[in-house]
């Protein structure tokens, strides 16, 4: 190998470097970081205990919901009858239905997948009742209405 090509080589291992710190430094910001955050005060405690999760988006991936919730957690399939995916939200469509994962997170994980999800800023958590009978939450985003004014004028 000439000293030019171990230049390069060099080169490129610092650029990947580089590239993955700031994407750790990213998703530690945007996913778990509490400086940019701030759960809303109206909305409720979250009570300890287990909470079953239905999840249709990015949470699907083990990955992402290893770095939010600290693990990827068991999932299964699971199904919600009654809506079709439309970007990121669900939207009332009779003869569809979403395919997704139930995934089981304590209070604190659940608090970890509210800061993902913006609750209160951009989505809302509700309970539906899913194909098989069982109730979990679902993540659905707010109205622009229901957004507050801040977040509707940085959009």
């Amino acid at each position: 190998m000439s000293q030019g090509d171990d230049m390069r080589l060099r080169h490129y291992v610092l650029v990947m470097l580089f590239g993955l710190l700031a994407l750790a430094g990213w998703l530690w910001l945007t996913m778990l970081s509490p400086y940019t955050y701030d759960r809303p005060a109206h909305l409720p405690e979250i009570e300890a205990g287990e909470h079953a999760v239905f999840v249709y988006g990015t949470l699907r991936f083990a990955p992402v919901r290893w770095v939010v919730m600290g693990r990827a957690g068991e999932t299964e399939t699971a199904v919600l009858e009654g809506f079709r995916r439309e970007r990121l939200d669900l939207v009332e469509a009779p003869d569809e239905r979403v395919l997704g994962e139930l995934v089981v997170v304590d209070a604190d994980e659940l608090e970890r997948l509210d800061r993902y999800e913006r609750l209160g800023i951009r989505y809302q958590r509700v309970p539906m009742r899913l194909a098989d009978g069982r109730m979990a939450w679902v993540y659905r985003r707010l109205d622009e209405a229901a957004r507050p004014a801040e977040v509707n004028a940085s959009d």
